[in-house]
């Protein structure tokens, strides 16, 4: 238990720091709702994009003069922000310990290491869901203030459902790359590298039915937006699947961890 309040006392200040970076996120993204919504030249020059292009900024299959339409186009960047938080903090919380120096200190204390690595995290599941809630309440009470028509509460929530389950498949990414790596010090870049993969192929396959199996390799592609629009809820089997590969990376971490020669 001490070590889990360790953590987070030591992830307190970036937490808080990644939280008021969303807010201002979701502020600035909303505040540039009125211009669309109004239909001047900002919703002229959207409407005038070629379809690649649309696709390409998130809004492909959806109106974005619309709140919800306009939401789930601003989603795409506020997922793409806290896949980062999360593959940082992932590889960092595990990593840090040799990159710090802290190893030995850490190691001699009469703990096993799978304790060690579950209060860990423990700690980093509680900065996921602090930073998916402060995300969920900024959503709704600033969309509240811009919309005029019809409630969307109801796909917000769906929109940071998906988003919990995108975040907590980036959080055991990095802890897993993080264990696995010999040189742990490399943990976040190689993380944020496969992220990047992961969101460039989300891109790509945007633009053309003809690559979507290449959607398995991007968990930025595995929940619809157009169908979370239409409150049509979660597809199952990519929900079934994100559990899978989060539990398959959970388990890797800990059996890389038990096993891994930790620099002292």
């Amino acid at each position: 238990m001490n070590i889990f309040w360790r953590e987070m006392t030591a992830n307190r200040r970036g937490l808080i720091i990644w939280c008021v970076c969303l807010f201002l996120l979701v502020a600035s993204g909303m505040a540039k709702y009125a211009s669309y919504s109004a239909g001047g030249q900002s919703a002229q020059l959207l409407s005038r994009l070629p379809q690649s292009m649309k696709a390409l900024l998130g809004f492909g299959s959806f109106d974005p003069t619309t709140i919800s339409g306009y939401f789930a186009m601003l989603f795409l960047y506020i997922e793409l922000a806290v896949a980062v938080h999360e593959a940082l903090l992932g590889s960092s919380i595990i990593a840090k310990e040799e990159r710090d120096k802290t190893t030995e200190f850490l190691m001699v204390k009469p703990v096993a290491r799978y304790a060690i690595l579950t209060s860990k995290l423990a700690a980093a599941f509680v900065n996921v869901v602090i930073l998916n809630l402060i995300t969920w309440g900024s959503s709704m009470v600033l969309v509240q203030q811009y919309n005029k028509g019809n409630e969307i509460s109801s796909e917000i929530g769906l929109f940071m459902r998906s988003m919990f389950l995108v975040q907590i498949i980036f959080l055991v990414l990095g802890t897993a790359v993080a264990a696995s790596q010999r040189n742990a010090k490399s943990a976040s870049s190689v993380t944020i590298g496969i992220l990047l993969v992961g969101y460039v192929i989300s891109r790509i396959t945007s633009l053309t039915d003809r690559l979507n199996v290449l959607d398995v390799f991007s968990p930025f592609q595995y929940f619809s937006y157009a169908r979370m629009v239409n409150g049509q809820g979660l597809n199952p089997l990519m929900t079934v699947l994100v559990l899978v590969l989060f539990g398959v990376l959970v388990v890797w971490t800990y059996l890389s961890y038990q096993r891994r020669d930790l620099g002292v």
